[in-house]
């Protein structure tokens, strides 16, 4: 016989994830932007899509950006938040939005902001942009490394 449990607190953990997304991306200098992301759901506002990895030293993100004017690009950092904004050029301006049968591929100004698992040393941010990938190389500030702690045995 089969058991099946029901786990409210997974499912609500799941909710908080998802609001904690969405409040992410609201925030009072990047309202004039919501209403320019590319398509109209909520989902285009988190342009670029990102992958967010760290170590013991260093954060690395690297967000999905192609077609991008890399002279566009802005990035910056205060302390735990990250701020990336930039523009797509349509490669159709000339074309009137009612010719079009179908346009996925969005086009405009956006801004991103995440919050990062450490604050970061922003003096020694770098960031490369290659083959449509937006490559950030995050220090971590001093006071977010880990620290061993010896234990003293009396």
């Amino acid at each position: 016989m089969t058991h099946i449990f029901w786990e409210p607190f997974q499912q609500l953990q799941a909710i908080r994830n998802e609001m904690e997304r969405v409040f992410e991306q609201y925030t009072p200098s990047s309202r004039a932007y919501a209403r320019s992301a590319f398509l109209p759901s909520l989902g285009a506002r988190r342009y670029p899509l990102v992958n967010i990895r760290e170590d013991q030293d260093k954060i690395y993100v690297e967000a999905l950006a192609p077609g991008l004017n890399p002279g566009s690009i802005e990035v910056s950092v205060l302390r735990d938040q990250l701020r990336l904004s930039g523009e797509k050029a349509a490669i159709n301006p000339d074309v009137k939005a009612e010719a079009w049968h179908r346009n996925e591929r969005g086009a405009g100004r956006f801004v991103r902001e995440i919050s990062l698992p450490a604050e970061v040393d922003g003096d020694k941010v770098t960031a490369a942009y290659k083959n449509g990938l937006l490559l950030l190389t995050l220090p971590k500030h001093e006071a977010a490394k880990p620290r061993q702690i010896s234990v003293q045995v009396s």
